[in-house]
């Protein structure tokens, strides 16, 4: 039995999500029947991060299991039948106790906004023309980073053990009219990305004072927080591994395997 992760990135727009689900459209049901189509098989895809409905990812993962190793023209053939909002960018042979899920060391997204009206944007980024006060939401930022019980940030109707994360980078980049917010953290919680984005929207707009964030956070309550910002503003920019640790490069090697490594590829300091 062979154990592979599958790299997608994906424009969310069209699906209501990034798990399957019942009665609704989801990436993974696009990327199970390609895999059928393909590989004449449907495994049982387990993925690294899910995203709501409308966010976007640039790189995401799931891994399957399998018993014949796979040839490496099948990402050129996943590719090939999966809708033009959905590809595949690499197939890697793992050790067979890895895991995409539990095997990150963290997850990075971008949350873009735009303040001038752009056509070009309107599906990527959301439109949001009022004045902000940016130092006030860079300190609002940085404040993340010394914070780890985000019980304010998570949506209802969640299934965690525990709303501790640790922030490894938190901050706003402006650049030509664009604004971003870059956020890595070990993990995160449902909405919770959503959620940091419209607080701080608010202290950037004067209507929540920035003295008061320690106050959202001391109350434990997601009553105490903002989110809403659409999803189609979010996207999962990288998911970080320790390839070395999760590559089986003996399996690789002996079964000729092609596929790109996202180790050489992929970025190790967070986006």
């Amino acid at each position: 039995m062979a154990r592979y992760f599958l790299e997608v990135s994906y424009h969310g727009a069209a699906y209501a999500g990034f798990q399957i689900q019942q009665n609704a459209h989801t990436v993974q049901e696009e990327v199970e029947k390609a895999l059928n189509i393909v590989l004449k098989f449907r495994p049982v895809l387990t993925g690294s991060s899910r995203t709501d409905s409308g966010v976007h990812a640039q790189q995401n993962f799931f891994h399957f299991d399998i018993e014949e190793p796979i040839d490496p023209r099948a990402i050129y053939n996943l590719n090939a039948v999966l809708p033009g909002d959905i590809a595949v960018r690499s197939l890697q042979l793992v050790k067979p106790d890895a895991h995409c899920r539990f095997d990150a060391l963290s997850r990075s997204y971008v949350y873009s906004i735009y303040n001038r009206k752009d056509p070009f944007l309107r599906d990527r980024a959301y439109y949001y023309p009022y004045t902000l006060d940016f130092e006030k939401m860079r300190r609002a930022s940085r404040f993340l980073t010394e914070q780890t019980d985000f019980s304010s940030f998570s949506k209802r109707n969640t299934q965690v053990h525990t709303f501790n994360c640790r922030i490894i980078r938190s901050e706003w980049i402006i650049s030509d009219g664009a604004i971003e917010y870059q956020v890595e953290s070990n993990r995160f919680l449902r909405g919770m990305v959503r959620g940091l984005v419209a607080t701080m929207l608010r202290i950037g707009r004067g209507r929540l004072p920035l003295e008061e964030l320690a106050g959202v956070f001391d109350a434990k309550n997601n009553a105490s927080a903002w989110f809403d910002v659409p999803g189609h503003g979010l996207m999962l920019s990288e998911v970080r591994y320790d390839w070395e640790k999760v590559l089986d490069s003996s399996i690789k090697d002996s079964a000729g395997i092609g596929t790109s490594n996202p180790a050489s590829d992929v970025t190790t300091s967070g986006t």
